[in-house]
């Protein structure tokens, strides 16, 4: 089952067309991961200054398919689709009263900050990650 979270477009987010401004899309999404890991038992504070272990985003692909606009709440949703040792690759959906407003593919490898390296998930996180994986979201 996906993670899910709402997400109020802001002043801040958009453009003088009061459109967002694609990259805060990116931010967007890196706070939605930041939300998932969260309720995985992992927060980014935590894991940052008492674990030095980080999940930096090392790709991500991206389709803008319909503008958001100043005052748009909308549903993005993560889905994992791969788990490997040390990464995942996950799909991105944001949504607006049913119309698709961006779909992304990302890759974040989790990363011991000391060494700047990667290292494999703990056992009870990447068994997290495992329960919610699903099947990729189709492009277009």
């Amino acid at each position: 089952m996906p993670f899910s979270t709402q997400w109020k477009i802001r002043f801040a987010d958009v453009d003088p067309a009061s459109i967002v401004f694609y990259p805060r899309y990116f931010e967007m999404l890196n706070g939605t991961v930041e939300d998932w890991f969260e309720t995985m038992g992992y927060d980014f504070a935590t894991m940052h200054r008492t674990l030095h272990r980080g999940v930096p985003t090392v790709r991500i692909e991206s389709q803008f398919l319909e503008p958001s606009e100043l005052g748009d709440i909308v549903e993005i949703s993560i889905t994992p689709t791969h788990i490997g040792n040390s990464s995942c690759t996950i799909d991105f959906l944001m949504s607006c009263n049913g119309s698709v407003r961006l779909k992304a593919t990302s890759t974040l490898v989790y990363m011991d900050l000391d060494a700047r390296k990667s290292c494999p998930w703990p056992d009870d996180l990447r068994q997290k990650l495992l329960e919610t994986q699903g099947a990729p979201i189709t492009a277009g």
